[in-house]
């Protein structure tokens, strides 16, 4: 397991629900661009500082490391979102961005025995907390280990292998033995039965009603920065980033975020907003004339080329000496059958 747990619990976040990572998934190439290409939204107005104490409902940042307690007194890392210690513990996944995260404090998004310790802590303070497993992922359960054909696979082109995680009917598990024609794969959650230990620090917590709602964004979807956010009394408007018209992911996260809005915040209303504009034409700068290996500019030797050629006056033809001396003769001197 590199980093693919989370502080999800095992019914709604957790690896076979909704495997998301707290070490969130680098931005693809589109992604951003679209983020270089939005301008820096305005600074907000200067605020009291925020109470240092959590409570329920309250959206904080937390950095964490998660440890499972192994039966030989030894521990094993399964997430955090501290890149150093992730390399350390050669735990470190390229495709993840090693942050500090928002949760929502008591809206049972991460594991049970975690979300309660957060309703009683204090942002900046370093804290450290065991978890058994009736309060983590829960206990294992046998009936979740299923024996499939090699074939299933093979018509996937999959070549099982233990440890490998797959999705077959829409669940996904781990293949734990592969043999005699037979694949192994075990459905429960990869923190089952598991006892676990978090070291966690919360950095922050959200002040104002728009950094709430960016929590929110963040949270269900990502790319925050990207959003363009309204609050008035009658709710939210948010004009969402060109990215996500075509982001299928968007047309999903967008019920969750609602839901999430109105639970957190009460908000009556949020409305999204689509912006089409029409770009304005593009002016092609005026190329300058090049000149051909001769020197000459183009126009100038075209204009040389259609320069019209004066027509030369017709000449008379040639004539013969022998015809020129018999015109000349006169009449009396020409043979008499000239005559």
């Amino acid at each position: 397991m590199t980093g693919c747990e989370t502080l999800a619990h095992s019914s709604t976040r957790s690896g076979y629900g909704d495997r998301r990572p707290m070490a969130r998934k680098k931005p693809t190439k589109q992604e951003s661009e679209a983020q270089e290409a939005k301008e820096p939204a305005p600074a907000e107005e200067p605020t009291a500082p925020a109470s240092t104490k959590v409570s329920k409902g309250d959206v904080v940042w937390i950095d964490y490391e998660g440890w499972i307690l192994n039966p030989n007194g030894s521990r094993t890392l399964f997430d955090t979102t501290r890149e150093v210690l992730a390399k350390a513990e050669n735990k470190y996944d390229e495709k993840k961005v090693y942050a500090d995260f928002p949760v929502i404090v008591g809206h049972g998004r991460i594991l049970p025995g975690l979300d309660e310790a957060l309703q009683s802590a204090e942002v900046g303070v370093e804290s450290e907390l065991k978890i058994p497993p009736a309060k983590g992922a829960g206990e294992r359960d046998p009936k979740l280990v299923e024996l499939h054909p090699l074939r299933e696979f093979l018509k996937q082109e999959i070549q099982p292998e233990v440890g490998l995680e797959v999705s077959l009917g829409g669940r996904k598990g781990t293949i734990t033995q592969v043999t005699g024609g037979r694949v192994r794969i075990d459905y429960n959650n990869p923190l089952a039965g598991k006892t676990l230990q978090y070291k966690y620090r919360l950095t922050k917590k959200a002040g104002t009603p728009e950094e709430k709602l960016r929590a929110v964004l963040e949270i269900d979807y990502g790319l925050p920065e990207q959003f363009t956010i309204t609050m008035d009394e009658d709710g939210a408007e948010i004009v969402v980033p060109d990215i996500c018209k075509t982001d299928e992911r968007w047309f999903v996260s967008k019920f969750r975020v609602i839901a999430d809005l109105r639970e957190v915040m009460g908000l009556p209303k949020v409305r999204f907003i689509e912006e089409y504009t029409k770009a304005a034409p593009r002016e092609e700068p005026a190329k300058a004339e090049e000149k051909p290996p001769g020197g000459k500019p183009a126009a100038e030797k075209a204009l040389k080329e259609e320069k019209p050629e004066v027509p030369k006056a017709p000449t008379k033809p040639a004539v013969a000496p022998e015809e020129r001396a018999e015109e000349e003769l006169p009449p009396e001197e020409k043979a008499p059958e000239e005559l």
